[in-house]
């Protein structure tokens, strides 16, 4: 097959599919049927992602010209990252889309949702396939596009199961309890906060990169990106970075900017397993893996700065990894539980990617922190999803979107307990499951670490790894075990539902033998039987069986309070930065406003045509003699220029 036939394919049919329900919004009949169709356009990304995977040659470069005589081209790099990410998104898309067959019927406006839904997936495949880094921005925008249409879906806010935070709960004067409209609202600002830092990163590249021929190229593999560092030094370095950063970390939701995450919850559990396994929230670990990936770091020692951004990025990702763990342990909503949990497996993936700076050790020609980086990008997207995907079967069971809960409860939600028990003991790391083999990866690279930073990077990992393993086995206990009996119980039908959530966990098996027979995963396989791994993973299982057995403890209930609260950064969003902006525009219409209206429309330039109109209207007499002086006046003048330019000359 033509391979710009499969890149069409890929990208184009599920927003081609999805096209036919969003214009027959009008009609009831047909968008109860389309949606079938929708979730059919992401089944052909599945397979055309799996023939690429299995058809094309790794480490080729398609091109196709869009804008050349400026550098913008379209162009499809299928590396190793692009052709295992490909798939992981596409089958996550596909089983979400099955699963919201079931979840989704009887929604007041399906054709906004399978719309959005659909070009959500198509804008994370541009983005893991693009090179060029324009269209990568491409992809970038579709997502955060797509983000706001999803997040905020159910802008009614008519119904409190949609919201996050409890109703009533204030601290100070912030009113914790987020509606629907505002998550959406929240999310797309933020996100755009970091995206205009970004576009001008992405354009001083444009002006400055060139490829080792010395060509102007925004392709992220021809980039001499050694060249582009040093040409610009240090301070070129560290401020390029940090802009293209602000795009990476708003997106991904790392500190300070994760509190969007937590209010996009107000969104439907489709949009959320989405958001939070292959599209958005993984969209900047993936860049920057990606990124990490031809820049090569640890060949770029010599580089002035480079070091500098580099630590940045490992300790905002460990402090973010720890911040998310800790926020979950307070947790009492299902949904909002597994986002801070999510925020702490991200922050995870970029620690160990930045770690890659100082670790030289290589696994078939592959630098072993991006290797882990990558494979727990994996692991956490299939087990996290399922995770979402139960709670949004509990949420419409229970009609509830706290945790609750008993035995019996879970003998009637059968399937949905055997996907929680699978995922979260699959994906906390203890041994001897998925996450086990890939955490104990991770922890050999922040111990490689130790000669720059000492022991903290391994500790806050180990912290950070405990504490996740509590939140996971605290959602499992108190919605299947110890939580209460549920106010109202509707456990019939929602087939699809359990068919998604199981194909999808079902993938954590496939993960496992993979890791197992791979070539560049023997790494993790052997560091999986260091002692240090092994003393790492019991404890993490200790502290897995501690939050089942001990899901609440009611003596730590005020700092479990302060951490739900998330420690009071949504302060940061909700009070600080709108008191500052709302500080900044009132000096703009107080003064700026008046000063540019004073210039423009009251004083300066009216004064100045007032002042000549008045002079005009006094040379204006009507008597013939003075209009012959003012032109005799005149030609004098002239003559005299024109003597003094001849003499000059």
């Amino acid at each position: 097959m033509n391979e710009w036939i499969v890149f069409l394919l890929l990208f184009l049919a599920p927003v081609i599919a999805s096209v036919p329900i969003a214009l027959a919004y009008k009609s009831k009949a047909l968008t109860d049927k389309l949606p079938v169709l929708s979730v059919l356009g992401i089944f052909v990304s599945v397979l055309m992602s799996l023939y690429i995977l299995m058809t094309f040659p790794e480490n080729t470069q398609y091109s196709y010209p869009w804008i050349p005589e400026l550098g913008i081209n379209i162009v499809f790099m299928i590396d190793y990252l692009s052709m295992f990410m490909g798939v992981v998104t596409a089958l996550i898309a596909f089983f979400i889309g099955i699963y919201g067959l079931d979840y989704m019927k009887g929604d007041y406006r399906p054709s906004w949702y399978w719309f959005f839904f659909n070009l959500f997936t198509a804008s994370m495949l541009l983005v893991v396939y693009s090179d060029n880094l324009f269209l990568l921005f491409v992809g970038w925008e579709g997502l955060g596009a797509a983000s706001w249409g999803l997040i905020g879906h159910w802008f009614r806010d008519d119904d409190d199961i949609a919201y996050v935070g409890r109703e009533g709960r204030k601290v100070g004067p912030l009113l914790l309890h987020w509606p629907p409209s505002f998550g959406g609202w929240r999310a797309i600002s933020t996100i755009r906060f970091g995206d205009v830092p970004m576009f001008f990163a992405l354009g001083a590249i444009w002006a400055l990169a060139v490829n080792e021929l010395g060509e102007p190229t925004l392709n992220i593999s021809e980039i001499a990106w050694g060249s582009l560092f040093t040409s610009i030094g240090a301070a070129g370095t560290i401020i390029l970075f940090v802009a293209l950063l602000m795009g990476l970390f708003t997106k991904s939701a790392q500190v300070p900017f994760s509190e969007w995450l937590m209010t996009a919850m107000t969104g439907p559990t489709t949009v959320s397993a989405l958001l939070h396994s292959a599209t958005m929230v993984a969209a900047g670990a993936f860049v920057f893996i990606k990124l990490t990936w031809y820049i090569q770091p640890w060949h770029l020692h010599d580089v002035p700065g480079l070091e500098y951004v580099y630590t940045f990025v490992l300790f905002i990702g460990l402090l973010s990894g720890i911040y998310g763990a800790l926020a979950g342990s307070g947790m009492r909503e299902r949904k909002v539980l597994l986002a801070a949990s999510t925020m702490s497996s991200i922050g995870l993936m970029f620690a160990s990617a930045a770690a890659s700076f100082w670790i030289h050790e290589e696994v078939a020609h592959m630098n072993l922190a991006l290797l882990v980086a990558f494979w727990y990008m994996a692991v956490h997207a299939f087990a996290k999803a399922s995770l979402f995907l139960v709670a949004g079967h509990l949420i419409h069971a229970t009609h509830s979107r706290f945790l609750n809960g008993g035995r019996e409860f879970a003998k009637k939600m059968a399937p949905a307990f055997i996907v929680t028990i699978i995922a979260t003991t699959f994906l906390v790391g203890m041994p001897p499951l998925t996450a086990y083999w890939v955490k104990s990866g991770m922890d050999e690279v922040m111990e490689l670490l130790h000669h720059h930073f000492g022991l903290i990077p391994i500790v806050l990992l180990v912290l950070t790894s405990l504490i996740y393993a509590g939140v996971l086995a605290k959602f499992l206990s108190l919605n299947f075990l110890k939580g209460e009996k549920p106010h109202h119980e509707h456990t019939e039908g929602g087939t699809l539902m359990k068919v998604g959530y199981i194909l999808m966990v079902s993938v954590l098996f496939v993960l496992i033998f993979l890791i197992f027979t791979r070539e560049e995963t023997e790494g993790f396989v052997h560091a999986g039987f260091v002692e240090t791994s092994i003393i790492v993973g019991l404890l993490i299982l200790l502290a897995y069986i501690v939050g089942l057995v001990k899901p609440q403890i009611a003596a730590l209930s005020k700092l479990g309070t302060f951490f739900s609260d998330r420690m009071y950064l949504p302060f940061l969003n909700d009070y600080i930065v709108p008191k500052i902006g709302f500080a900044i525009a009132a000096l703009v219409q107080n003064y700026g406003n008046r000063a540019i209206d004073g210039f423009f429309n009251t004083k300066v330039i009216p004064g100045f045509f007032k002042g000549v109109s008045q002079y005009i209207r006094r040379l204006q007499t009507g008597f013939l003699s003075r209009y012959v002086n003012i032109v005799l006046g005149i030609v004098l003048v002239l003559l005299v220029l024109f003597a003094l330019g001849g003499v000059w000359l």
